[in-house]
């Protein structure tokens, strides 16, 4: 056994000193002064050896002792140990208690002893030449899991545990003990024989009888004996090669012991394994040998499967840091061999070349003072430190730089034809749009090159404006960029930040330029009437030298800091509200104003475009729905009377998702329907199958039924076709049934007309503008312009009270500033009028009158009520009606004068909306109004004056030689 073991030893360790002790006739004796190199004069001393290892943390310590002179073991320090008396003649020990393991014959253990009385009587044992003790394990509280690790209070409390409450608390069987050394505290026990306490002798220090227990005998040539403990040696020699805390163990141990014995081998197994405490209390308590080795072999199994885990666990860590090492070290050995052999360069070498790559292409086309920055900062970029912040500035400056398509254009097409066939395509009327673009196609085609432009596009919100952008991109073969303005406060959206700012980024045009690739995009900026203005600068002022033909040529960006030319880009703005544009900005673009659709042009958009892509936006085909005109004509008048579509186009969208749900509905009732149908056919093949069963066995028995009743049989085979026939009957009307549905379902269309539409679209929103037939006394219809287009506007005057001397004038309708002066202006017009007419006449300086503009939640301001205001005034003093299906519009001026007015398309459509006949419009709008489409003129009686008396004469009396139609 000792070979067995021994042959695995790997590490020698220092020897391990020897105690003496009785029985010098040990065979023992010999093998250990063989190996130690005893003297005769210490072999003739005497004395047994024993191992000492503690079994608490598995490291060997040296015990002081050995063979020394008669006078040396007098002295205190001495550890030899007298021949007599003999350890089993001490029947009366001291009790020590063991805390966290039992102590083994052959193994050391230190203890500490708290008790300065137990202490005391230690060493008084020592010095008597009788150190000898009892070392009792001690038994766990009663709730406490003996799993779980005692803590530092607990070792506290066990410290303070004294006579018959420690007595009752230690295990019977312990071991003597020799008391090997005291320093201080701690006492080193030295492992002797098993005892079993049987009383208490006294309590202060805790004394105790104890009886010697000897190991049952065994027979030394048992197989079975044999065959355990040679187990036990191979599972500690498999422990061995992972735990090399267990290979100290067994060298020292078989370097001094000698032999083993199967007892030793147990309570070697049992007191270096990991095991707790109560399993090892159980191997110091079996006396049976056969039954400790098989305990020991448990406890050595445990500990290989202990140690299999712990070799997994190291191998997985060593594993994973070995694997992340090795790869660093394999990566840095490739960087510095392809570094020798020229095959790879550092990063800021890759960094230039890739810089310089993407460059190259474009070097011929890019202007020489760009060139001159990129080369400057390239060679800046080899001189800095990959860790320092300037380089991170540097190397994103570059990539802007090489990343903007220097000199590239992208090829336009002049050719007009097409142009004008995708702009028709897109968009329905917009004449004097798709105008100026073919213009400027024309001129770039007369040139063989175009020059950017600034087009901006002015009109109520939901006419197209942004869309037409697109549509110009796509007729010249630009690309399309599109970014807002509406709310930029900050001046560095435009041009750019500061290249030393955290997180600076060009401007929005240079972000463009490398987003298209090309150096001649269609940008469109949107809402540039809806500019802020922050404390970082004024936005409309920067774009002025984004915009300016004359500066845009050379257009410096803060964070690349060289001119950029943008002569080449076509920018289109737009605005609902040209008035909102600052001056200078205005001066450089040319205004292209979309008045809005009338009904007409409502009709042809939402028939040609509007319906045809929400219907595929819906997945519904063109024979499954028909929308009426009239239905269309109803929801443009009742319900989106803006003067764009894009409200328009919510009312389609939800006319046809109820037409979608009202289609998917119907599909899944005739779905149903033919399911059922298809369903009965089984039972129809059943009756076949019956039939021709009765067929078969009519057959098959005819012998045996020639002698019975053969019209029984006849009934059966009528009462079966009945049966088949009745079932087929009523398959064949479900199938019709199902043929009919399916028929249905594919010709099935839904009709939304004029009835039904307030089934998809609920009830109307509007009604007529008109409120009046014919306008009463003092009741005018004026024409105003809105931002969502135009509307007609009655104007209301009526008489309050009269007294002497109290002419005065009331005014409401939320009247903004301008208006309140018209009404002013209005009034002493309308004095001065009728003391020309009428000269008797006191009704204005005797009558408070209210002049009131309903409608009162919307605010109104402008300057073209004012002859409207004094035709509604001059009509309630005169006490006449004004001429039916007459609208006017316009400012006046003290002198009678009529001014020019804005919103002269708008404004006729509102008219036409009303379904007006006559409309009164001042001379200098007559440019404008010749402008207009002929289906907007058509049907309009229109006057154009440039004095109030002729007003006069239009709206009460019936001379008509001034009108100019």
């Amino acid at each position: 056994m000792l070979k067995l073991i021994s042959s695995s030893r790997i590490h020698r360790l220092h020897p391990t000193v020897l105690r003496p002790a009785h029985d010098s006739a040990s065979p023992l004796l010999r093998v250990l002064g063989s190996l130690g190199g005893l003297s005769r004069r210490n072999t003739d001393v005497g004395g047994r050896y024993f191992f000492c290892s503690d079994s608490g943390d598995g490291s060997d310590q040296v015990v002081d002792a050995g063979v020394k002179a008669a006078e040396e073991s007098q002295s205190k320090g001495s550890a030899i140990v007298p021949t007599y008396p003999r350890p089993e003649d001490y029947l009366t020990v001291l009790a020590l208690p063991l805390i966290h393991r039992p102590l083994f014959p052959g193994f050391y253990m230190p203890i500490f002893v708290k008790d300065p009385k137990l202490l005391a009587a230690l060493q008084e044992s020592r010095e008597r030449q009788a150190p000898y003790a009892g070392a009792f394990l001690l038994k766990d509280e009663p709730e406490a899991d003996p799993s779980v690790v005692s803590s530092s209070d607990t070792d506290k409390n066990v410290y303070d545990l004294k006579g018959k409450e420690l007595f009752n608390r230690l295990h019977e069987v312990g071991t003597l003990a020799q008391i090997s050394s005291i320093h201080g505290d701690q006492v080193i026990l030295i492992g002797h024989r098993r005892l079993r306490i049987t009383e208490m002798v006294s309590e202060d220090p805790l004394t105790v009888k104890v009886d010697h227990l000897k190991d049952k005998t065994y027979n030394k040539d048992d197989d079975i004996i044999k065959a355990t403990s040679f187990e036990v040696i191979s599972t500690l020699r498999d422990v061995l090669k992972t735990s090399s805390l267990w290979r100290d163990h067994v060298q020292t141990y078989t370097k001094h012991i000698g032999d083993f014995t199967y007892p030793r081998l147990a309570d070697f197994g049992a007191a270096i394994s990991g095991a707790n405490k109560l399993q090892c209390q159980q191997v110091l308590e079996e006396l049976d040998v056969y039954k400790r080795l098989k305990l020991t072999l448990e406890l050595v199994k445990k500990e290989m499967e202990i140690s299999k885990i712990q070799e997994s666990i190291a191998k997985a860590i060593e594993e994973k840091i070995s694997g992340e090492q090795r790869r660093y070290l394999l990566n840095e050995q490739l960087k510095a061999i392809k570094k020798e052999l020229g095959l790879e360069t550092d990063d800021k070498t890759a960094l230039t070349g890739k810089f310089r790559e993407r460059i190259e292409p474009k070097r011929e086309k890019c202007p020489p003072h760009i060139l001159q920055v990129i080369d400057e900062e390239l060679a800046k970029l080899q001189l800095l430190e990959a860790s320092s912040s300037e380089f991170s500035v540097t190397r994103n400056y570059l990539d802007w730089l090489t990343a903007l398509p220097w000199g590239e254009y992208s090829d336009e097409n002049f050719d007009v034809t097409r142009a004008q066939k995708i702009l028709d395509e897109d968009h329905y009327g917009l004449t004097d749009v798709k105008e100026r673009i073919l213009e400027f196609i024309a001129v770039g085609k007369l040139r063989g090159t175009s020059q950017g432009k600034i087009i901006c596009l002015s009109g109520p919100p939901g006419v197209g404006k942004t869309s037409i952008g697109r549509s110009i991109a796509r007729a010249l073969n630009r690309k399309f960029f599109r970014f807002s303005v509406g709310g930029l406060a900050d001046v560095a959206e435009i041009k750019g930040h500061r290249r030393t700012y955290i997180g600076a980024m060009p401007g929005k045009m240079v972000q463009c330029l490398k987003n298209v690739g090309t150096a001649n995009p269609l940008v469109l900026i949107d809402e540039i009437d809806k500019l802020g203005r922050g404390h970082a600068g004024d936005p409309a002022s920067a774009l002025l030298e984004l915009l300016d033909p004359e500066q845009n040529a050379n257009f410096l960006d803060h964070y690349l800091d060289v001119p950029i030319d943008l002569s080449k880009v076509l920018f289109v703005c737009t605005a609902n509200v040209v008035e909102m544009i600052p001056n200078p900005l205005l001066d450089r673009m040319e205004v292209v104003a979309i008045a809005g659709y009338i009904t007409d042009e409502k009709m042809h958009i939402a028939r040609d475009y509007l319906e045809k892509s929400t219907r595929e936006a819906c997945g519904i085909k063109p024979e499954q729905v028909e929308v009426t005109d009239a239905a269309l004509l109803s929801l443009i008048e009742n319900y989106c009377r803006e003067a764009g579509v894009r409200n328009l186009q919510k009312h389609i969208e939800k006319i046809y998702r109820k037409i979608a749900l009202q289609l998917v509905r119907q599909g899944e009732t005739v779905d149903a329907t033919i399911r059922s149908a298809q369903s009965m056919e089984p039972m129809k093949d059943k009756v076949d199958s019956d039939e021709l069963g009765v067929d078969t066995v009519q057959k098959e028995n005819s012998e045996l039924v020639e002698g019975s009743d053969t019209e029984k049989v006849g009934e059966t085979c009528d009462d079966v076709d009945k049966v088949q026939i009745g079932l087929s009957s009523d398959q064949s009307q479900i199938l019709e049934v199902a043929k009919e549905s399916e028929e249905d379902k594919e010709i099935e269309k839904v009709l939304v007309d004029e009835s039904n539409l307030t089934d998809f679209v609920g009830k109307p929103v509007f009604h007529a503008d008109r409120i009046y037939d014919q306008t009463p006394i003092g009741v005018v219809m004026g024409l105003a312009w809105t931002s969502m287009g135009g509307s007609t506007l009655y104007i209301e005057t009526t008489f309050v009270e009269e007294g002497e001397g109290k002419g005065a004038l009331h005014l409401t309708g939320q009247l903004g500033d301008v208006m309140k002066e018209s009404a002013q202006i209005a009034h002493t017009v309308a004095r001065a009028i009728l003391l020309e007419k009428e000269p008797e006449n006191r009704f204005f300086a005797n009558s408070k009158l209210h002049l009131h503009v309903p409608v009162g939640a919307t605010p109104k301001d402008g300057p073209s009520a004012g002859c409207t205001m004094i035709t509604s005034l001059l009509s309630l003093a005169m006490k006449k009606l004004v001429k039916k299906d007459l609208a006017m519009t316009g400012e006046v001026t003290l002198t009678g004068k009529i001014l020019p007015i804005g919103g002269v398309k708008e404004k006729t459509i509102a008219a036409r909306r009303s379904e007006v006949k006559t409309i009164i419009l001042p001379s200098a709008n007559r440019r404008d109004f010749d402008e207009l489409a002929p289906n907007v003129k058509e049907g309009l009686d229109v006057h154009f004056v440039d004095d109030y008396m002729q007003i006069f004469d239009l709206a009460f009396g019936d001379e008509q030689s001034q009108n100019i139609k």
